[in-house]
């Protein structure tokens, strides 16, 4: 079964659109979601969830479509956005009494050792925790109840990079289960290179790629040369070009340049940059 299914998803807000999307995640795989701030990201979030309505296309959630996913869905969803979304004079503590009574799968004690092990006092309100501790408070609420489906909106941002290590082998450690899986957004691309089995490209709206991690690093590299040695490359494996005063690159398909262009491995971050910043090969 798949853990989510989007299909033909948009959504218009004034002059931007987002859209349409179709994208597939299967049980027991992690898909990290890569944009710059603005790109739709969050918003893809929140038709997920059906915070905001779609314009056009479909959702479903743990097999069942949005609308009859929701709300015997929610115990099987752990959900971390960038807000937490908890009442500010609310203590760690207090929110573990509270989620006891909302979630019938709430676990306690684990709820207790991740609060021990991100370092939140029980004592402490929530308006006085720093943007790191609240997404580790929301990221200890999304756990606890032991979802099948995590669905994280820039859950790393605000976590020191020893904090973020350890967020990455305990969501490798939740995703070894083929029942669980892992939608997560983030413009810290290092992250998800480390964590992600797939990886979605979101730029102004639209989905530019989508594909098995793996895939992406032996299917493109990058190529250096000048304006003119640019122009005599095959164009259907050009996939973005960059020109400048120093000479030109292209991120490219390794199939379909020759073999004797001197091509360099690229990686997730540079491959993103290329399709955010490089110029559409027309």
């Amino acid at each position: 079964m798949n853990a989510l299914e989007l299909r033909g998803l948009t959504k218009h807000y004034g002059d931007f659109t987002l859209g349409p999307i179709d994208l597939t995640l299967p049980g027991g795989t992690i898909c990290g979601l890569v944009g710059e701030n603005g790109a739709g990201k969050s918003t893809t979030m929140n038709l997920i969830l059906g915070l905001c309505p779609a314009d056009g296309g479909s959702v479903s959630v743990l097999g069942e479509e949005l609308q009859k996913a929701y709300p015997a869905a929610k115990a099987d969803l752990g959900v971390v956005l960038d807000e937490p979304g908890l009442p500010p004079c609310f203590t760690p503590l207090q929110v573990g009494r509270v989620m006891a009574g909302i979630y019938p799968n709430w676990d306690a004690a684990l709820y207790a050792d991740l609060c021990r092990k991100f370092e939140l006092p029980d004592d402490k309100r929530l308006d006085d925790f720093s943007r790191g501790m609240k997404m580790k408070q929301g990221l200890a609420i999304a756990l606890a109840h032991h979802p099948k489906l995590l669905l994280l909106d820039e859950a790393t941002s605000g976590l020191d990079p020893v904090i973020r290590d350890e967020l990455i082998d305990l969501l490798l450690d939740f995703a070894r289960d083929e029942d669980h899986s892992i939608l997560i957004s983030s413009h810290i691309v290092s992250d998800l290179e480390k964590l992600c089995d797939t990886i979605a490209f979101l730029h102004k709206g639209q989905l530019l790629l989508c594909e098995d991690r793996d895939t992406l690093r032996e299917e493109y590299a990058l190529w250096h040369g000048s304006a003119a040695e640019l122009e005599a490359l095959p164009s259907a494996a050009v996939l973005r070009r960059r020109v400048t005063s120093y000479g030109a690159e292209a991120l490219v398909r390794r199939g379909g340049i020759p073999e004797t262009a001197a091509l360099t491995p690229v990686s997730i971050e540079e491959l993103f940059v290329q399709m955010v910043k490089g110029e559409e090969n027309g």
